[in-house]
C-alpha cells in the first residue's frame, strides 16, 4: 500500500536557514582565506598591471604603458623565447625520456622495487640541494661531466659558461627530476588490459608494435593529464635555473641572459627592481599565454582514447 507523502512547499524554513549558517560558518575559514590570499591578491595584480607602483609609493594608473613597455623590452624577449624552449624542447625530450624509463620500470625484472626507489629518490630530495649538486658536476674546471667525456677525447664543455648549451644542461639535469612524471606512467601501465597485449602478441606484434598500437592509445589519457600539468609548470620555470645563475656569479640569468626564463625576470622586476605594476603586467601576460596554451591542448586532443565503463 502506497503512502501519501505531503509535497515540498518549495519555501525556505527556519531550519533550512540554521542548516546554511551552520555549513557556511564551518567553511568560513576556507572561503575568508581563499578572498584574502588568492582573490583579492588577484584582483589587486589586475589593478596593479595599468599603474606605475614600485611599493614604497602610491600606485600611479598610466593605462596599458606596461603592456606597452613588455613589447619593447629586449630582456623580456630574450626571457620569452627562453621560456618557449623549454616548453617546446626540454618538455617533450623530458615527457618521452619518463615514458621510456617508466616501460623499462614496468617489466618483471629481479629486484625492480629497488630500481624504482632509485628512479624516484630524486623527486622528494629538495630541488635547490639537488641543484647546488649539479652545480659541481657541470663546473668546467674540474666537474666529473667533463671528466667523463675527456676519457674518451672530448674536449672539455662550458655547460654553464657557454650560451650555446647553458639550455641543453638544463634539460639534461631535467631528467634527474623526472620521478613523479614516472610514476603516473607507471600506474597508467598497470591499467593497460592484458588481453589486449595477449591479443596483439598472437597476432604476431613485437614489442614495438604492441607499445605504438595498445599501450600508448591506452595511457593516452595518462600522457595528455602530464602534458598538461608539465605545460604549466614549464611556463613558470624557475628555480634550477635560478639556483645554477644566481649561486655561480650573483647575477641570474647565465652568460648573455642564456638562463634567464619568464618567471626569474618576473621576479626581477618585482623583488629586485620594485617595479611592481610592471611585473604584474607580465604576470597576467603569462596567465594569457598559459590559458592559451592549455586551451588548444584541449583544443587539438582528439588523439586522446577514452575507454567506455560499460
Amino acid at each position: 500500500m502506497a503512502v501519501a507523502t505531503k509535497p515540498s512547499s518549495g519555501r525556505w524554513s527556519a531550519s533550512k536557514t540554521r542548516s546554511l549558517l551552520t555549513g557556511l560558518a564551518f567553511i568560513s575559514p576556507a572561503i575568508i582565506g581563499f578572498i584574502a590570499f588568492a582573490a583579492w591578491p588577484i584582483v589587486q595584480s589586475l589593478y596593479y598591471s595599468f599603474t606605475d607602483y614600485n611599493i614604497f609609493q602610491p600606485p600611479y594608473f598610466i593605462g596599458l604603458e606596461n603592456y606597452q613597455d613588455l613589447v619593447n623590452d629586449r630582456v623580456y624577449r630574450i626571457a620569452l623565447v627562453n621560456t618557449f624552449y623549454m616548453v617546446f624542447i626540454g618538455l617533450p625530450i623530458h615527457l618521452v625520456f619518463n615514458f621510456f624509463m617508466a616501460l623499462l620500470l614496468a617489466t618483471q625484472i629481479r629486484g625492480l622495487s629497488i630500481y624504482r626507489t632509485i628512479f624516484y629518490l630524486p623527486s622528494i630530495t629538495p630541488v635547490v640541494a639537488s641543484t647546488i649538486v649539479w652545480l659541481w658536476l657541470f663546473n668546467g674546471q674540474y666537474g666529473i661531466l667533463n671528466e667523463i667525456i675527456g676519457w674518451f677525447g672530448i674536449q672539455p664543455i662550458g655547460w654553464l659558461t657557454d650560451p650555446r648549451f647553458t639550455k641543453p644542461s638544463l634539460i639534461f639535469m631535467g631528467m634527474w627530476f623526472g620521478g613523479n612524471t614516472i610514476l603516473i606512467y607507471l600506474a597508467g601501465l598497470r591499467d593497460v588490459p592484458v588481453s589486449l597485449l595477449e591479443a596483439a602478441e598472437l597476432d604476431g606484434a613485437n614489442a614495438l608494435r604492441k607499445t605504438w598500437h595498445v599501450t600508448l592509445p591506452m595511457i593516452s589519457p595518462v600522457i595528455f593529464y602530464t602534458l598538461i600539468i608539465n605545460v604549466i609548470g614549464y611556463f613558470q620555470y624557475f628555480t634550477e635555473a635560478w639556483v645554477l645563475t644566481a649561486t655561480r656569479d650573483g647575477a641570474a640569468g647565465g652568460p648573455l641572459n642564456s638562463m634567464l626564463f619568464y618567471a626569474m625576470y618576473l621576479y626581477q622586476s618585482a623583488f629586485q627592481l620594485f617595479k611592481m605594476g610592471y611585473a604584474s603586467a607580465q604576470a597576467w601576460v603569462l596567465f594569457a599565454i598559459v590559458l592559451i596554451a592549455t586551451g588548444l591542448l584541449f583544443r587539438f586532443s582528439g588523439w586522446v582514447y577514452y575507454r567506455s565503463e560499460e
